[in-house]
Order: C-alpha cells, then sequence, then structure tokens
C-alpha cells in the first residue's frame, strides 16, 4: 500500500490517508474496482479496492458499512475518488467513517482515470511475480548443482549464507553447530552460547519464524520421521518470502546430500559388517590379509586392538524395519565419536540390537581412557540408550574380533543390572548378579531357585525370606546378625532353627549356604 501512494498516477491526485494510516505495509495480490457493498463476496483477499461510491449513500454510516463489507473480505486497502461541492464536507465524512477502523482508505482529491492505476500496479504485479519466478529458477539451479556435485553440508551452508547475505547455522537434534557460515568477523558474537540459546527455540515442522527467545528463522532438516536437525538464520532479513525460499530450498538439500552419503555408508557398514561376521566364524585369513581388508574398511593400524559392543535398550516389541534404522543411527554416531577422537575404527551390526567395534590404541595403558571418552561421547551423543560391553583386548585383529562375542554377552546382560553406574562394562564387573540376570529366561535356573527356597515360598513367608536375605548378608555370622536386628540370641537361634526345618537343610553348611544366595539373588531380579 505504502507503494501505490508513492505512484507519480496516485501523487497526482493528491491523496490523503484516513484509516490505519499505520498498516501501509498490506501487500497489494490486485486491483479491483466496485461501486457496491454487495460485490464484497467477489474478493478473495488481498485485493486495492477502486470506487467513486456511486452507489453508496455519502454518509458516515453507509461509508462505513462498505469498508467493513471490505475489511471482512480481505481487502489490503480502498482507494476512493468522491467530491462534494465544499471539500470541508468530503474530510468530515471520511473522518467519520474511518475513525479507528483498520483498513486503509485512501482519497483522491483530485479527478484520476482508473485504468490508469490498474494498469500501472498490474505491470508492477506482473513484474514482481516474474521477478519471483525468476529468482526461484536462480535459486532451484544454485542447489540442483550442489546435489549434483554432492557438496558437503559445510559447502551448501556457505552458499545458502552468500545467497541470503546473512549468517547461517545448521545445528543437530541436540543443537549443537554443525556447519555455520556468513557471519564474518562476528561470527564469536553469532555462535556465543548457542547450545543453551537455541534449546529455548522450539522446532518447526516448516519453514518460518521460530516462537521462543530467539525470533530465528528456521527450516528443518532431514526425512519428516526422521528430522536430525534444521537450518537457522540468527538475524533479520530485509526479504523475508525469498529468505525462506532459499532457506527451504537448503534444508531439501541438506537432507539429500545426507540420504546420499547414507547410501555410501550403508555400503561401508556392508562390508565391515560381513568382515567382523568372517572373523568370529572359522575362517583361512592370514594375519596379513585380515590386517590388509581390515585397515582398507578404514581401521587404524595399532598396537593394541579392543573389542567394544553396543546393546541397544529399546522397548519389546520393535519392528525389524524399527530396529535397523536404530542400528544404523547408533553406527553413525559410533563413526562421529570416532572420528572426533581421530580413530580409526572397524564397525558393524553382531546381530539384531548388537553392534560391535574394534578400536585401535596405541599403546595398553591408553586403552581405559580411549573406553572411557569413547561411551561417555558415545552416550551425550545418542537419543536412545544404549549399554557397552568390552572384552578382552588383544594385539591381533583376529582375535579382538573373536573376544567381540565376549563383549556382546556383557552388552546384553548390563540392562539387567539394577543399577548401571559405570559407562562400560566387562564381564568381571557382572559378578554373580550379573549373570544371574541374564538368566531370567532360563528353565532350569527358575527350577532350582523355586525348589532352593520352596520351604518359604510355599506358601509364601515373606518374615522368612526376610530373615534368610539378612543371614547370608552377614555370611551366616549369628552375632552380628543379632546385633544388626537387635534380637537377642535365644529369640534368633529360634527362628533360625525353625527357618531350617523350613528349608529341610542346614544353615550351618557352606554349599547350601551358597546355593541358598544364588536361589535368593535370581528370585529377588526375576520372582
Amino acid at each position: 500500500m505504502a507503494q501505490v501512494l508513492d505512484l507519480e498516477v496516485v501523487r497526482a491526485a493528491e491523496p490523503v490517508v484516513y484509516g490505519s494510516s499505520q498498516d501501509l505495509h498490506r501487500p497489494v495480490r490486485w486491483v479491483h474496482v466496485t461501486e457496491s457493498p454487495d460485490n464484497a463476496g467477489l474478493l478473495e483477499g488481498g485485493e486495492l479496492v477502486l470506487s467513486t461510491l456511486r452507489n453508496v449513500e455519502p454518509s458516515p454510516r453507509r461509508l462505513r458499512e462498505f469498508l467493513d463489507e471490505l475489511q471482512r473480505a480481505g481487502a489490503a486497502g480502498v482507494l476512493i475518488e468522491y467530491y462534494s461541492a465544499e471539500p470541508e464536507v468530503c474530510q468530515g465524512l471520511f473522518e467519520q467513517a474511518t475513525a479507528g477502523h483498520r483498513l486503509p482508505v485512501i482519497w483522491l482529491r483530485r479527478r484520476v482515470r482508473f485504468v490508469q492505476i490498474t494498469e500501472v500496479i498490474h505491470k508492477l504485479l506482473v513484474a514482481e511475480q516474474l521477478r519471483v519466478v525468476e529468482f526461484s529458477r536462480h535459486v532451484h539451479e544454485i542447489f540442483t548443482e550442489l546435489s549434483l556435485s554432492e557438496a558437503d553440508e559445510h559447502m551448501i551452508v556457505e552458499r545458502t549464507a552468500e545467497l541470503l547475505q546473512a549468517p547461517v547455522v545448521l545445528e543437530d537434534v541436540r543443537h549443537r553447530v554443525l556447519a555455520h557460515a556468513g557471519a564474518g568477523q562476528g561470527a564469536a558474537s553469532v555462535l556465543e552460547h548457542w547450545i543453551s540459546r537455541s534449546r529455548f527455540v522450539a522446532y518447526a515442522e516448516s519453514t518460518g519464524r521460530s516462537h521462543g527467545a530467539e525470533d530465528w528463522l528456521q527450516t528443518p532438516v532431514g526425512a519428516v520421521k526422521s528430522r536430525w536437525g534444521r537450518l537457522v538464520v540468527p538475524a533479520r532479513l530485509e526479504d523475508e518470502a525469498n529468505a525462506a525460499l532459499v532457506l527451504e530450498r537448503a534444508g531439501q538439500t541438506l537432507t539429500i546430500a545426507r540420504l546420499s552419503g547414507r547410501d555410501q555408508r550403508e555400503l561401508l557398514y556392508q562390508a565391515r559388517t560381513s568382515l567382523l561376521h568372517e572373523l568370529l566364524q572359522h575362517h583361512s585369513l592370514s594375519a596379513g590379509e585380515v590386517q590388509v581388508r581390515a585397515e582398507a574398511l578404514g581401521l587404524d593400524a595399532a598396537a593394541h586392538y579392543v573389542p567394544v559392543a553396543v546393546g541397544l535398550m529399546l522397548p519389546a516389541g520393535q519392528s525389524p524395519t524399527s530396529m535397523q534404522l536404530r542400528e544404523r543411527e547408533v553406527l553413525e554416531v559410533m563413526d562421529q565419536v570416532a572420528e572426533t577422537m581421530r580413530l580409526g575404527v572397524l564397525a558393524g551390526s553382531l546381530r539384531s540390537g548388537v553392534l560391535g567395534a574394534v578400536l585401535p590404541v596405541a599403546a595398553r595403558e591408553l586403552v581405559e581412557g580411549t573406553l572411557q571418552r569413547f561411551s561417555r561421547e558415545l552416550g551425550e551423543s545418542l537419543s536412545l540408550t544404549v549399554a557397552v560391553g568390552v572384552g578382552a583386548e588383544a594385539t591381533g585383529i583376529s582375535q579382538c574380533a573373536k573376544n567381540l562375542e565376549d563383549a556382546a554377552q556383557v552388552a546384553e546382560i548390563v540392562p539387567n543390572l539394577p543399577t548401571r553406574a559405570q559407562p562400560y562394562y566387562r564381564f568381571a564387573d557382572l559378578r554373580l548378579r550379573g549373570v544371574l540376570a541374564a538368566m531370567g529366561q532360563d528353565a532350569r535356573m527358575r527350577s532350582f531357585a523355586h525348589t532352593e527356597l520352596s520351604g518359604v515360598l510355599q506358601p509364601l513367608d515373606v518374615e522368612g525370606l526376610e530373615l534368610l536375605e539378612l543371614y547370608l548378608r552377614h555370611g551366616g555370622n549369628k552375632s552380628a546378625l543379632a546385633k544388626a536386628g537387635y534380637l537377642s540370641r535365644p529369640t534368633l537361634y529360634a527362628r533360625l532353627a525353625k527357618l531350617e526345618d523350613k528349608l529341610g537343610l542346614s544353615l550351618e553348611s557352606a554349599e547350601s549356604r551358597a546355593s541358598l544366595q544364588v536361589a535368593l539373588m535370581w528370585y529377588r531380579l526375576h520372582g
């Protein structure tokens, strides 16, 4: 509307603005001439309405009703050519009719041919539409070329920043900056406290301004059901519509680039998985052949190799497709963590829900530090919980790969532990409780436990179970148990004698106590 006022043909008619004079930024989609409120239903929104009020009674009330109809129809504004013998009468009419009205109303005090106005505006609109189409074509060509040339994420972000002449940031779902460009010397200020700031900006499912502490223009990146990040412009822009077009096209190109790269990685993962399975089975490869094939798949040569298994702790009932997608997600993150640590690892799938990796370590004293960092960064980078099991390190790749099976067993046992305070576990960390936790579905173990405890389970004797647990916890020391339970020795001895009768065995026997300890531990874990 402001541009309409600046047209020479309109200025020559001495325009006066009434109504919402502060709302002249409304876009004009088309021009429509009407003389009757009854024609307001023909409008579709965004039109500049031209009128001489020929069929409208020249009274404030009737003019107000006419403007109300146009407002409801979505008009961008009204340009009125109206005359009276007394200019003061016209001025009073418009002032009363438009008082507090939200629609911009332009009164032309001199005659003008409406065809001149419509012709000029339509030419401008057509030119603008052509400009938009041309810009869209230009943007399409640029990002198509980036896709065909297999440009990486950094190159795509840099090109986007050049087109927008503004800073652009690509972040992942954990708000970590993957790539940025266009900030120039102010890059530090743009990225300052980025993660803490970005966390308060809600993700949007379509391109647009975000709702949150920061008024950012953003677009999601990734397939609809597997978003892996977003592209953000943390700045104000002169042309919001064009910027949104560029940003959306950039997001699509990044998605295609990631999918294309994923296809390449898929082949790599399949090759790595095939080699791991081959090494886990009987094979005729020499140590040199294994070394050559493993290094060709990205494994660094090292003095020691550590077998690591990663178990996916997912709810039961996962479909094969869902499990495979989750495995690929974890494998990608494992590669990213290894790259951050500057390690070339050999990682692949061992079986459904369990992944394996061979980690190269330069010296034995570096094993624990490498495992600590790898496990910690893996857990922090993933959107799902995993269990990390570690086998015995070896100086050869073949032996390390064989030890992956031990690491996989540990990874499958860890989710059954009552507490998981460590970033990774070995068999030595699981102890008896870990082994029993893994035997929850073993029918023989269930039969053993229920037989050993039948005296206090059939019928259930809660007090008897608690006494047995306390007795075994104190290693069969009656004096220590009496003090801990604040019982007199005669009372305790009588209760223990009754418990022995129920169990049908002597608690003085070390073998009996050992059997009862195992049975009770399994029962507490699985019931």
